[in-house]
């Protein structure tokens, strides 16, 4: 209860780009959860968890601002695709590789997404921080 009542104040508060991270943590932690319920046997926690990470990625997908994202939207959405169809593969098949893979594409776009995070968040304007700046304004909330 505490920790939905953490979530909650933490997604109101968010603004754009931190809502975006939160999404990422979120299908990370769900992706982590399925192979942990796959490796135990927990057909319903398998399931569960990899309905909760697509819901994420659905998310993402539609948070995409394809006029000012242009290319960088576009891979994006073909990427949560995939990983959707990975996901759904692993729990077919309960193939602990597609969920590995989801897994680490995952913990590289949240990766990603903190650099960024941080580097849009630095006092100065360095070419960096524009760049990044520029990806961000990508994404709509």
């Amino acid at each position: 209860m505490a920790r939905d009542l953490y979530l909650e104040s933490r997604v109101l508060a968010a603004d754009p780009v931190e809502l975006i991270h939160i999404l990422y943590e979120h299908a990370l932690m769900q992706v982590k959860l399925a192979r942990a319920a796959l490796r135990e046997g927990n057909i319903a926690g398998r399931s569960q968890a990899i309905s909760k990470a697509l819901a994420a990625l659905g998310e993402l997908e539609t948070s995409l601002d394809y006029n000012a994202g242009g290319s960088i939207s576009q891979n994006l959405a073909r990427l949560y695709q995939y990983m959707r169809r990975r996901l759904v593969d692993g729990n077919l098949k309960q193939d602990d590789a597609a969920l590995a893979k989801v897994e680490s594409l995952m913990q590289t776009l949240d990766e990603g997404w903190t650099a960024m995070q941080h580097a849009t968040s630095a006092p100065s304007a360095s070419p960096a921080s524009s760049a990044a700046e520029t990806v961000a304004h990508s994404w709509s909330a």
